[in-house]
């Protein structure tokens, strides 16, 4: 199934000589040569990007790293200077603006860094600003605004007034304005960035929940580290126009491209970003059920056995003294588990603890050495 979106080799460059400025850089001009000479810097440089349906897919960078530019060029507020956008296998290069104002009509809404809300209207009336403006008639339009702010906490609050409400508050109504039209694609420029730590957490709480209750796809720009990892179940990570790497959080920090991402990427807490499956180690003595030979030599050399059946479904472990610890029994670890929730199983078990996925089968073990190693990852 084709990627929901896809960015394909995606170039922004602004100034009275950009289309030379360019044409250098994509002949392999130096970027700081070319800054240096001309005073014209790529805001993006070259990205090519695809993001799946029902993702939150996070562009996180520090400010003038072409993050804000890369979402404005997703909905087409900015045409690429090159490259190419695609959306539900549609590129927008080539559509009118009134093709482009349909599309972000029905498949996409955007929520800004700044509030955006209109002093003179109530929240239940912001909140139906959008559908407003699609042409939805009044009564259905303030239906879904008030059903969309009833999700994000807000019905009680219906009839306030922006000045009325906490800065958190009138971030939710923002939040309501696209969830009333529905979008499939949501599109988050620094949503969170201008609220306080505690409310700023809460909006992250209240996305997660609202994206476990109906799944779409989320487009998340930030800076903020702690947040990007959070949410996001793939990361770009983005510097000076171009992306370092794209990949989920655990695989940005066990598996960094380069230098900068692990700079980057430093003081993240490993543990409880990097899971089980990351740093499962493979058991000493696996047994199928029907081996009973091959189990009294494991117990008589003294060594817990794994014990699985034909289709590797795991049943048990066998201890060394003849004792059976079923599935059900004893501890029990998924493969999304996270290394710090994995620590008082692991560091309370006589063995090293299985890992089973969904389909019951046996992926790995997890020992207090290999947990403690995880922990040390630099």
């Amino acid at each position: 199934m084709p990627p929901l979106i896809s960015l394909k080799q995606l170039w922004k460059v602004f100034g009275d000589q950009s289309e030379q400025a360019l044409s250098d850089l994509q002949s392999g001009k130096d970027a700081d040569a070319l800054h240096a000479e001309t005073g014209i810097k790529a805001a993006v440089s070259d990205v090519s990007l695809s993001i799946e349906a029902g993702e939150i897919f996070v562009v996180m960078g520090l400010s003038g790293s072409g993050k804000s530019t890369l979402l404005r060029m997703i909905n087409g507020l900015i045409s690429p200077s090159a490259g190419e956008v695609v959306i539900e296998g549609k590129p927008l290069t080539g559509m009118s603006l009134a093709e482009i104002q349909r599309l972000r009509r029905s498949k996409m809404a955007m929520v800004f860094q700044s509030f955006a809300l209109f002093p003179q209207r109530t929240a239940l009336e912001n909140a139906a600003f959008g559908l407003e403006v699609a042409g939805v008639p009044q009564r259905q339009r303030l239906d879904k605004a008030r059903q969309a702010l009833e999700r994000v906490g807000l019905g009680l609050e219906l009839h306030n007034y922006p000045h009325q409400l906490s800065g958190g508050m009138q971030q939710r109504v923002g939040l309501a304005r696209a969830l009333a039209l529905d979008p499939p694609i949501l599109l988050m420029d620094e949503a969170f960035s201008a609220l306080d730590p505690l409310i700023r957490r809460e909006m992250q709480e209240q996305l997660l929940e609202l994206q476990a209750e109906s799944s779409r796809t989320i487009v998340f720009i930030s800076h903020d580290l702690d947040e990007a990892v959070r949410l996001g179940d793939r990361i770009a990570l983005m510097k000076s126009g171009k992306v370092l790497q794209c990949d989920s959080p655990s695989e940005l920090l066990s598996k960094p491209a380069n230098e900068q991402v692990r700079h980057f990427f430093r003081d993240v807490d490993a543990a409880s970003v990097l899971t089980v499956k990351t740093i499962a180690e493979t058991p000493d003595c696996v047994l199928r059920n029907s081996d009973g030979r091959q189990s009294l030599e494991s117990a008589a050399a003294g060594k817990e056995a794994f014990v699985v059946d034909d289709q590797n479904l795991f049943i048990g472990v066998l201890r060394p003294n003849g004792e059976m610890i079923t599935a059900q029994q004893g501890p029990v670890l998924t493969p999304e588990t996270t290394i710090r929730e994995a620590i008082n199983s692991v560091v309370s078990a006589p063995y090293p603890v299985p890992i089973v996925g969904a389909d019951q089968r046996l992926i790995g073990v997890i020992s207090p050495r290999r947990l403690l190693g995880s922990m040390l990852l630099e």
